[in-house]
């Protein structure tokens, strides 16, 4: 009679070298690009000192791009995470767990790279809906744990080198070693999971890629889907911003030559029209036509340096990035508009009525809604 506290016997073929290789394969660029682009998207919204000034504004479309491929290829790499973690969770129940200092270590990275695989998905999903179970900030701990994954693939993939080498291909030897009968099995298992990773890519990726909107399905946004179709994450009322009384407002424009403006003489002034994406971090975008006053104009007038940054206040009590920064790459190019009107219309006020920053290639969570202030930096 067996030990109830024997491991148990996994009888299926495909819990083997060359399943868990030919689904990395794939996992590994889901992460790379998913790691890559996510660096694009944290140093775009926290630069450090030195680059601040100098993120480039062009192309337009920058932003909207690499958040859009950050977000996809997350979601994609969900089922082939867990088609991973299927392959290889037979060997948590070898015996003797610890054979040696060696294999101790890469047990340990192992645990590293799951848990923090696992963490990151999670709670990027989450992000993706605006939904913040847990008591610590998203930003900083998300951006610290992909560089532990990123560390522990590295470590397990130099590990396991020989092990993917002789799994690598159909010809290769390890692969070769292994029974001829689960060939088909295993093709039939692969086809699932690019299938499954195929599927939720194709319906959550219309929130950003819009010819593909009318696939929607699992993506917490659509595009078309909000105030003046645009959708809205900060409303008027979550940011604590009550009625602006249009005789009431003004901007301040605080450099070398302070001016103050009212609602009627920023509308008196030239008024340009561009169009730009809103690309917002938990992976929506969509173009829209904007129209307002170039920032560049309200510079010039108030003596700015050429090479000055520039702090964007808003008019906003509560939430998260009352205040942005613009290097002058970015308040220097003629795209980016203090803008008034939003596809022919005035603004909604969950769109940041009566004045809003709309600038390419930058994260929607910095273009500033409700703006009161524009203040010129040494």
């Amino acid at each position: 009679m067996k030990s109830r506290l024997s491991p148990p016997v996994f009888k299926g073929g495909l819990h083997d070298a060359r399943t868990a290789t030919s689904i990395g394969r794939w996992l590994g660029p889901a992460f790379a690009v998913c790691f890559l682009t996510g660096l694009v998207s944290h140093f775009m919204q926290h630069p450090p000192d030195w680059p601040a000034n100098h993120l480039p504004s062009r192309p337009s479309w920058g932003y909207r791009l690499t958040q859009g491929l950050h977000v996809a290829s997350g979601i994609a790499a969900v089922p082939l995470l867990l088609a991973k973690l299927w392959t290889v969770y037979p060997r948590l129940f070898e015996r003797p767990p610890l054979r040696s200092v060696k294999h101790a270590l890469e047990r340990l990275s192992i645990a590293v790279l799951v848990a923090g695989a696992v963490f990151e998905l999670a709670t990027g999903l989450l992000n993706t809906a605006q939904w913040y179970p847990w008591p610590f900030s998203f930003v900083p701990v998300h951006y610290a744990v992909a560089w532990l994954v990123v560390g522990a693939m590295v470590l397990h993939l130099a590990v396991k080198a020989p092990e993917i080498r002789a799994h690598w291909s159909r010809r290769s030897p390890g692969t070769l070693a292994l029974p001829v009968q689960d060939g088909p099995d295993r093709r039939s298992l692969l086809a699932a999971v690019g299938a499954a990773a195929g599927a939720v890519t194709l319906t959550t990726v219309g929130q950003s890629l819009t010819p593909l909107k009318d696939l929607i399905l699992f993506a917490p946004r659509h595009p078309d889907q909000g105030p003046q179709s645009l959708p809205v994450n900060r409303t008027a009322a979550a940011a604590g911003v009550g009625r602006i009384v249009d005789e009431e407002y003004r901007l301040v424009v605080d450099g070398p030559q302070r001016y103050t403006l009212t609602l009627d003489e920023l509308r008196a002034l030239p008024q340009h029209e561009v169009e730009l994406p809103i690309a917002c971090v938990e992976g929506w975008s969509k173009s829209a036509h904007w129209t307002g006053v170039r920032i560049v104009d309200l510079l010039e007038r108030a003596g700015s340096p050429p090479h000055a940054r520039v702090r964007v206040t808003s008019l906003q009590l509560r939430g998260g990035y009352r205040v942005s920064e613009m290097g002058h790459e970015h308040a220097r190019d003629p795209l980016t508009l203090l803008a008034l009107r939003l596809n022919g219309a005035e603004l909604d006020p969950d769109h940041g009525y009566p004045a809003r920053l709309i600038a390419p290639n930058r994260p929607g969570v910095l273009q500033t809604k409700w703006v009161g202030r524009l203040e010129v930096l040494a």
